[in-house]
């Protein structure tokens, strides 16, 4: 374990960097101390290792990740998990996600567990101003909310995933607010509103974009490079996806360089670039079955198609330049990588799993230690070393000469296999990862210092005829509310009591309008009556580029319900209907709480 210390040579370095601002203002009156490095992390979402041209993707233009690359430093093993938010849980903490309680991508079980420390507390108490723009997919309700973990302002969307990339409904600091068009140039466009506005102050800005993850949306400039061009690159598997599939990828992955190069001009416009440290990488593997390098598995998979991502570092006048590390790294090392390379002190009482790995970033010839990255998934678990990876069914194979995992040793190395394997077992028998049966955690609301709490479709139960929209709840609306005996449930633990405005997001058709909502919560009840019909259609599709598996998604329509008293503590909120006229009660996509005294 890592102990949290500047190691030798980076002190020295900063010491010089000191030394240097000292002599450029000797003489001056308003003498300053250097100012600590500012903090860009840009993470792609379902972007593959071999989705850039850096690694050797023919097929596609991205020139300005590959120039952060050619002017900083990259990994060429670093690894994360196999889906979303256990990848992200790992970046902000330090730690693997396993210890979390993260154990799903929705539905409550993407959460990082309370008590956690995130690397933006850890700026944040540096005298940071800190931001994040995107998909958070670490808990939706204070406190789980980005605000409350850190950020101090936040504008995305919480859920696993969206139905929409143009002008969608979103929120800011809990508020739900529109969008501003294509979602990831939008999310980009307040990353460089923040750059801009704290251009004097240190601060720590995280930019997890929503692309080039489903549906697969794109602008026109960048589809219309795509859409009829023949690829060069192939996936050589059995499995298949669309070939529209793969170019919207490809032409998101290109929308992403675009924006890449926005924020990289901004720092440059404002001077920023030798005081900014600059990280990009994706959150797992590609989500569909294209060209990676020949590696086995993809998104959800704990082989290296699926769990290696590129991982670049730019720190221009400070970081070498295009310096290739070879060392096998982990997102559970970036919050202990840039506590070191910022001269930030690491206030967490619970111990990292993740080592600094700014002795391999900026020394020449470092000494280092061999070390275990464990991958772990829907009960899948596999062991990288630097030259080994032991898979989930303890097949051994040389990860230098055999990327792509065709010939398993493991009858040739016993010993090495039986020692891997101990390991394994050891770690699951350490970390014990929560899985949905011992998940018991609530749904919180009314968090003191928060105003709004979001209490979506995704985190309810239907009952009676209510559907779900869609099987993967992240995005989804409860549908077929036929029955006055029908009913949705949420498993709510009210944080601290009061008075609180409610609003429901609904749909409702013409000839259902004087349908009755009851909302219930222990002993406290409002109840009112729906008499406007809002019944816009199903949309999302006349903007995929290829056909999503996902829910479409509607424009809902916010209906004050009214004022209701809460009381603290855990207990079923329960949404009726106990009068339906028409055929049907409402569609319902959220309720969003308020609270006003």
């Amino acid at each position: 374990m890592l102990k949290n210390i500047l190691p030798i040579s980076i002190g020295f370095l900063l010491l010089i960097a000191s030394c240097k601002e000292e002599s450029k203002s000797q003489g001056s009156a308003n003498k300053e101390a250097p100012r600590k490095p500012n903090i860009v992390i840009i993470m792609a979402d379902d972007l593959g290792w071999g989705d850039l041209n850096m690694n050797g993707n023919t097929d596609i233009n991205t020139p300005n990740i590959n120039a952060l690359a050619k002017n900083g430093v990259s990994f060429d093993n670093f690894y994360v998990q196999p889906v979303c938010s256990p990848t992200r849980a790992e970046l902000l903490t330090g730690r693997q996600f396993t210890r979390l309680g993260v154990h799903s991508t929705s539905a409550g079980g993407e959460r990082m567990n309370l008590h956690e420390t995130t690397v933006a507390e850890v700026f944040k108490q540096a005298g940071y101003q800190t931001a994040a723009y995107g998909k958070w997919h670490n808990g939706m309700q204070a406190p789980y909310h980005p605000n409350t973990r850190g950020f101090d302002d936040y504008y995305g969307f919480a859920s696993g995933h969206w139905g929409n990339y143009f002008s969608p409904m979103l929120e800011h600091n809990g508020k739900i607010v529109k969008g501003d068009g294509f979602l990831v140039d939008d999310l980009i466009n307040h990353g460089i509103e923040f750059i801009t506005k704290n251009k004097e102050n240190p601060f720590f800005l995280y930019l997890p974009l929503n692309t080039p993850h489903s549906p697969m949306q794109v602008p026109d400039k960048f589809w219309d490079r795509f859409k009829e061009r023949d690829l060069n690159l192939k996936y050589l598997g059995k499995e298949s996806t669309t070939i529209n599939h793969t170019k919207a990828a490809l032409a998101m992955v290109e929308n992403i360089d675009y924006n890449v190069g926005r924020v990289i001009d901004k720092l440059r416009e404002l001077q920023l670039r030798e005081n900014t440290i600059v990280i990009y990488l994706s959150d797992n593997g590609p989500n569909g079955w294209r060209w990676n390098g020949n590696m086995r598995g993809r998104k959800g998979s704990t082989d290296e198609g699926g769990v290696r991502t590129p991982f670049l570092l730019q720190w221009k006048g400070t970081v070498a330049e295009n310096k290739t590390i070879s060392q096998i790294g982990s997102a559970i090392d970036i919050l202990p990588t840039l506590a070191s390379l910022s001269g930030v002190p690491i206030n967490i009482k619970k111990p990292l799993d993740g080592i600094s790995l700014a002795p391999l970033i900026l020394e020449s010839k470092p000494k280092w230690k061999d070390r275990l990255i464990f991958n772990h998934w829907s009960g899948k678990t596999s062991v990288r070393t630097q030259k080994y990876r032991l898979d989930n069914e303890d097949r051994l194979y040389d990860m230098v000469k055999d990327r792509e995992q065709k010939n398993d040793l493991s009858e040739q190395f016993p010993k090495i296999v039986d020692s891997l394997r101990k390991s394994k077992i050891d770690w699951l028998t350490k970390i014990k990862p929560m899985t949905s049966e011992t998940d018991d955690r609530p749904i919180t609301l009314g968090h003191p210092d928060f105003k709004f709490t979001q209490i979506p479709a995704r985190d309810g139960v239907p009952h009676g005829n209510i559907k779900r929209s869609n099987r993967y709840p992240n995005n989804t609306f409860f549908t077929n509310w036929k029955s006055e005996k029908d009913s949705i449930t949420w498993d709510i633990d009210v944080l601290e009591k009061g008075k609180f405005e409610v609003k429901l997001y609904y749909t409702l058709a013409e000839e259902d309008t004087g349908v009755a909502v009851q909302l219930i919560n222990g002993k406290s009840m409002l109840v009112t009556r729906i008499t406007e019909a809002h019944n816009p259609p199903l949309s999302g599709m006349e903007n995929d580029r290829d056909p999503r598996e996902e829910s479409y998604v509607k424009d809902f329509k916010s209906k004050r319900l009214g004022e209701i008293f809460l009381q603290n503590g855990r207990r079923t909120m329960t949404l009726k209907a106990p009068r339906i006229p028409g055929k049907s009660a409402m569609d319902v996509r959220l309720l969003l709480f308020s609270r006003i005294d």
